[in-house]
């Protein structure tokens, strides 16, 4: 199944740290298997298991769960104890009061607050933090997923809120977050429904083991939990193309939702998508994961993505990132290893 792909400006934030403390961030980008070129191309993007070696090579280098972003370091196994201080607590919202004072014991750490409203829980990262936004950013990611994760459930997010203007990327971000989203507001953070607090821990230590082996890159990583119409529909795609080129239609996959075309058709719109709009993503993540991997031919890639034509996958492609398929694959052959076809 294709997997989302990653745009390059989170490649470049998640660099800045390493940056600012004078690593040279090209190895690791090679280590990584990202080529350099594509950092100065604002539509590129690559895929999650690139940016997941990445982040280990970043991890390995800064020796700082915060990858240097923050104003003072995290030390190795922060992330991991405050989870097994959690992990014990009676209720999801007793475990997140844990993680906010844990954190709040380390000089220059992060300032997360949660505090409680009528109507809403609303989980913040305040101060120092605003400067680098993309790690504040990523806390509110890794403090919502593991929250799902404790209860087995996803939460579903409220809103979410940043402290900072729009960036050029600002239309990834309702769909990394799953709820609407508000730039230029005064914090970063995140609301849900109160009751969310109430709803019991279902994770053992063995459990908790076995995800920090994969921390903190799978939860960042967007999943697809089919708790939403445009979640049930992208799933459907990402499957039928596994198995065939032929997509199925928007009829289909309304068929299949016991729901009329037009229905699911105004189901995507309340969330902002649309059945075009999620074929072309499926269909773009796995034409960047064919090129990144370098051995199918392009004219045979585009054939399985679908396509009747060399030159309709060309524009398509070029569409997509603003580069064609052979360019993009060339950035790869010339860049780490410099040996693919």
């Amino acid at each position: 199944m294709a997997r989302r792909t990653i745009t390059v400006h989170h490649v470049r934030a998640v660099l800045r740290g390493a940056e600012r403390h004078g690593i040279d961030t090209v190895p690791l980008l090679q280590s990584a298997q990202i080529p350099p070129l594509l950092l100065g191309d604002d539509r590129a993007r690559i895929t999650a298991p690139q940016f997941a070696r990445l982040f280990r090579e970043l991890y390995r280098s800064t020796q700082d769960e915060f990858l240097g972003l923050g104003s003072s370091p995290s030390r190795p196994g922060t992330f991991a104890m405050m989870c097994y201080a959690a992990l014990g607590c009676r209720d999801l919202g007793a475990a997140m009061e844990r993680g906010v004072t844990f954190y709040g014991l380390f000089p220059g750490g992060p300032d997360l607050v949660l505090s409680r409203t009528g109507d809403a829980a609303v989980f913040t990262v305040r101060n120092d933090l605003e400067q680098d936004f993309f790690l504040a950013e990523c806390l509110v990611i890794i403090w919502h997923r593991l929250c799902s994760w404790l209860i087995g459930r996803r939460i579903p997010l409220r809103w979410a809120d940043f402290g900072h203007p729009p960036p050029p990327h600002k239309d990834e971000y309702e769909l990394l977050f799953g709820c609407p989203v508000r730039f230029g507001a005064e914090r970063t953070g995140a609301g849900l429904a109160p009751h969310w607090l109430n709803a019991p821990l279902v994770r053992d230590e063995d459990a908790l083991a076995a995800m920090l082996r994969r921390a903190p890159f799978d939860l960042l990583s967007r999943r697809d939990y089919g708790t939403t119409v445009a979640e049930q529909v992208r799933l459907t795609l990402a499957t039928g193309l596994r198995a065939s080129p032929r997509l199925p239609s928007l009829g289909e996959i309304a068929a299949r939702l016991a729901l009329s075309p037009s229905t699911l058709r105004r189901r995507l719109a309340l969330e902002s998508t649309s059945y075009q709009e999620l074929k072309d993503t499926v269909r773009r993540d796995a034409a960047i994961a064919g090129l990144a991997e370098g051995r199918e031919p392009i004219a045979d890639l585009a054939a399985r993505l679908g396509f009747s034509e060399d030159t309709a996958f060309h524009r398509a492609f070029r569409r997509w990132t603003g580069t064609t398929p052979g360019a993009y694959r060339y950035a790869y052959r010339d860049g780490p290893g410099g040996q693919r076809s």
